[in-house]
């Protein structure tokens, strides 16, 4: 086993997770930050991040980080970190797919004594059921033996500028207790926030895996009670002010639940879940009502059109927002396009506009072209689908004028007054 001074580290998967972990470490450290994207490092070698996770100046003072595409170049370092995807299919199932290309690639250069640390979101025993077996094919090597493993779940918040890699505490964990110690003591090297050494690898993953599925179970029962309250026309803003009163109520809000975490990680859990002959109610009911939340803003929106006599077949709907969350060019699992195609089968033209994401990136991944600017007295409905500043900023006048004289404006994230809008989620 390598001791810490020893640690020549690579990084593998430059994306909101890798590259801010990556530039940390290289203030400190030699660093190789690599990836399988070549457009993604050469912007880095240019110095520019296009997720807006790194600034320019953080690029700079990463002195030791280098970048590659090159798998050879990783045959000097003896401890990896993977961050790369671990997303789900069309079916709701686990792909791991990214992370056991990147333990192949880690095997082909892995030699006895080095260290393997995974921090992509997984189900519990993934790690060394299913990463671990890989690197040993790969290399040859036996693991604990000749070669060890770590996990240290990613809590990296997209475009979240207060909440940052070094000052978000680090669950730790490794293969041995040896291994354990070593994997907390280089989080530690530039974790501010301090770490919490797990007493297992299953326990850590397991850790990571809850966080986001009780977000997203919280997040689906205000959903329901939202249902509930417009079937009754109580604004659910106001109710949910009123009950935030009590010291000890949790500020989740409605909305649509997307993103790389809290609309995927549940179906890690339950993926294996149902593996051990357990099918969980709860979990799988949170993530069906949050699923259909997309069809439930459009029926309503409809229905808004209809009460003023608005023609449904062949309007015209603006949804200002696409990526999955605010202030963030962030597109993975975006649940914006669930409104869009659900709007489609009214056959409403819509119009997508949000000044974040990347025009290509959209049109690659969701065959969605957004506008690149807004045209007044268009829209029949408007969406406030992403609570992005700019919009706020534009105020509810601005907004109305981008409507035709007879429009529904449709507030999901609550950045207009409850009697500036039409609806409200």
């Amino acid at each position: 086993m390598r001791q810490l001074k020893d640690i020549k580290l690579a990084i593998i998967g430059l994306g909101y997770v890798g590259l801010p972990l990556a530039v940390e470490f290289a203030k400190r450290r030699s660093v190789v930050g690599f990836d399988i994207n070549q457009s993604r490092i050469d912007a880095l070698k240019a110095g520019r991040d296009s997720t807006l996770e790194v600034d320019d100046k953080e690029l700079e003072s990463a002195t030791y980080l280098s970048f590659s595409t090159d798998p050879c170049d990783l045959s000097e370092c003896n401890a990896f970190i993977v961050t790369v995807p671990t997303p789900i299919d069309q079916y709701n199932k686990p792909d791991l797919t990214p992370l056991i290309k990147a333990s192949e690639c880690i095997g082909k250069v892995l030699k006895k004594g080095d260290l393997v640390i995974y921090e992509s979101t997984v189900y519990p025993g993934a790690t060394e059921e299913d990463c671990v077996p890989v690197l040993e094919m790969a290399s040859g090597l036996k693991f604990n033996v000749d070669f060890y493993a770590g996990y240290s779940p990613e809590r990296i918040n997209p475009g979240d500028k207060e909440h940052r890699v070094t000052n978000i505490k680090k669950v730790t964990s490794g293969s041995t207790p040896e291994v354990a110690d070593l994997v907390d003591a280089l989080y530690n090297e530039i974790i501010i926030a301090g770490t919490h050494k797990a007493s297992s690898i299953r326990v850590a993953e397991a850790a990571k895996v809850i966080e986001n599925t009780q977000r997203d179970l919280n997040i689906a029962l205000i959903n329901e009670l939202a249902i509930i309250f417009n079937k009754m026309e109580i604004d659910t803003e106001a109710v949910l002010q009123a009950a935030g009163t009590k010291w000890n109520f949790l500020p989740f809000r409605p909305g649509l639940v997307g993103g790389h975490c809290i609309g995927v990680d549940p179906y890690y859990l339950t993926h294996k879940a149902q593996a051990i002959g357990y099918h969980p109610e709860i979990i799988l009911a949170g993530r069906r009502l949050n699923d259909g939340m997309g069809a439930y803003v459009v029926s309503q929106l409809v229905k808004g059109m209809l009460k003023r006599r608005i023609h449904v077949d062949g309007a015209k709907v603006l949804i200002m927002g696409l990526a999955f969350k605010e202030n963030c060019p962030d597109l993975r699992n975006t649940r914006i396009v669930d409104i869009v195609r659900e709007l489609a089968e009214y056959n409403i033209a819509v119009d997508v506009y949000d000044p974040w994401v990347n025009s290509e990136e959209a049109q690659e991944e969701y065959n969605i072209f957004p506008v690149q600017e807004l045209l007044p007295n268009t829209y029949d409905g408007i969406i406030l689908a992403v609570a992005h500043e700019e919009f706020r900023n534009m105020g509810a006048g601005k907004i109305r004028e981008l409507g035709n004289e007879n429009h529904v404006i449709y507030d999901l994230k609550y950045i207009l007054n409850s009697n500036e809008s039409d609806i409200r989620l």
